[in-house]
């Protein structure tokens, strides 16, 4: 075997150098290039590049339903990674096009009683399939269809029939341990405001003490307020607060129930709300119901006692109530990233596609189905309960970016775009972007930034679209999955605010 010259070495050599570069470059050039600004915040803030993902696609005009993309910028974009609270576009926008915007959930109220003279005498059993906003105004329109049908006293007990869900989608769960937090809801066919107390509380405008008040209103519920006012700022205010309910109470719905409040609350406070989930479902929707049928005008027998009970077969319909819209509830989804709403949908889809009892499991099925009617097949997607509350669900940020196409090719597209929060404006972005946006004061037509949020203990998240100074519209999402995520802010505005400028490309940093 003959040797290879020297110089036909080097030239071998050098034909593999050039190919194994160019062969890096097609790499590179296929993740697409950061923009200096994003990546001079990620290495300010400790975060690595194979920590991040980032898909920004332009969605070019077009007719509707018909407008397409071409992409922008695409860094690590088909990793599967932990959304957070992003994937509650995915559960939108599947039910808003699979039940439309119009569709409305169904609380029926059944009854084994006769009404005579004024007088329900007889049992009530509440059936609901999942209204995620069956809130005290709602409830206040449910009193008076129920006065409309001739009755002004109840002479009997409440019962309440939760058959539409599974009982495991039921059971209290949490990913961090925090029970009484209001986003740690479990879902609820009978779910009453979000079952969570919301007490208002601030110094009074006519002497030196604490007012207290609260909603729902609860028939039973007192507060007892042992608070003082002590001269200090506002900041961290809930460290001085103890909240007390006595756990012998709670479960038992003819007892009145006693909220103790005691500590320090700051004088500089001029007014804060102190959410807790502090009562179990049952005593809360009785308690809930007892105090909007009194505020209503109605009277009781006795005060009732509500327990789990099916509305047997040989039970009458009183009355069907309608909720609102959906088209209305993902407003609260996404502006202010509700969990319990989110998981709520996602059964719902489940319960009039699959039949009850509704399950997460059947919902994951009715919205992968729905992806594949629409062309997506996301691989790596894990649907744990649809709100991103979880450690275990994920998607990549390229496939969130074809849902968001996907949304601007539907009849829903302005629903669901409306839904989502407005930078500097609204919702969990309320208070984003406000510097940058002050620069396009002046242009008759401003550009804005629709990204529905996410966060958890290690992630950051967004999701949305940009329409830019010139008029472009982009779809771009981003996750940062890092124990530093939530250093990651800056990243994130830093990446919306290059396209708000149509996504300058003065430094390119690979």
């Amino acid at each position: 075997m003959k040797a290879i010259p020297n110089y036909s070495l080097r030239l071998f050599l050098v034909i593999l150098w050039i190919a194994s570069h160019c062969m890096m470059n097609a790499a590179v050039a296929q993740e697409g290039p950061i923009p200096a600004s994003i990546k001079n915040s990620l290495e300010r803030n400790q975060i690595p590049l194979d920590s991040i993902s980032i898909s920004v696609m332009e969605i070019e005009p077009g007719k509707p339903g018909k407008q397409l993309s071409k992409n922008i910028l695409g860094w690590r974009a088909q990793e599967a990674m932990n959304p957070a609270s992003t994937m509650k576009l995915l559960t939108t926008i599947a039910g808003l096009d699979i039940l439309g915007p119009k569709y409305r959930w169904r609380t029926k109220i059944y009854t084994d009683g006769v009404i005579r003279q004024g007088i329900l005498k007889g049992n009530l059993y509440l059936q609901g399939s999942g209204d995620p906003k069956l809130i005290p105004e709602e409830f206040a329109k449910l009193m008076k269809d129920l006065q409309g049908l001739g009755i002004q006293k109840i002479d009997g007990n409440l019962f309440f029939d939760r058959s539409a869900y599974a009982q495991s989608v039921m059971e209290p769960t949490t990913i961090d341990g925090e029970s009484l937090r209001a986003y740690n809801v479990s879902p609820d066919p009978l779910l009453y405001a979000f079952r969570t107390l919301s007490f208002q509380l601030g110094k009074s405008k006519t002497a030196d003490f604490i007012d207290i008040s609260y909603t729902p209103a609860l028939s039973q519920l007192k507060v007892d307020n042992q608070m003082q006012l002590a001269e200090r700022p506002c900041d961290n205010w809930k460290s001085n607060i103890r909240f007390k309910l006595d756990p012998e109470i709670v479960s038992s719905t003819d007892q009145a129930l006693t909220v103790q409040f005691s500590g320090a609350f700051p004088s500089a406070c001029k007014g804060v709300t102190y959410n807790v989930v502090a009562l179990d479902a049952n005593t809360f929707l009785t308690q809930g119901f007892a105090a909007a049928w009194e505020l209503s005008g109605g009277t009781w027998a006795q005060a009732p006692i509500g327990k789990d009970g099916a509305a047997p077969l040989s039970a009458r319909l009183l009355l069907q109530y309608e909720g609102i819209t959906l088209g209305d509830d993902v407003q609260d989804i996404n502006k202010y990233s509700n969990n319990v709403m989110a998981r709520q949908l996602l059964l719902t889809l489940a319960l009039e596609k699959m039949g009850k009892p509704a399950t997460t499991a059947n919902g994951d099925l009715v919205i992968k189905d729905w992806l594949s009617k629409n062309g997506l097949i996301f691989s790596g997607l894990v649907i744990e309960n649809g709100s991103g509350l979880s450690r275990n669900e994920a998607i990549s940020t390229g496939q969130m970016n074809q849902l968001l196409l996907t949304a601007r090719n539907l009849p829903v597209a302005e629903v669901f775009y409306n839904s989502l929060p407005i930078a500097g404006v609204d919702g969990t972005m309320r208070n984003r972007l406000m510097t940058q946006l002050r620069k396009f004061l002046h242009l008759q037509k401003k550009p804005e930034a629709r990204i529905k949020t996410g966060s958890l203990a290690d992630v950051r998240a967004i999701s949305g679209y940009v329409i830019s100074k010139s008029g472009k519209m982009y779809a771009v999402t981003s996750f940062i999955n890092h124990p530093n995520a939530w250093k990651g802010l800056d990243a994130h505005d830093q990446l919306l605010s290059w396209l708000l400028e149509d996504g300058p490309e003065p430094k390119l940093a690979r």
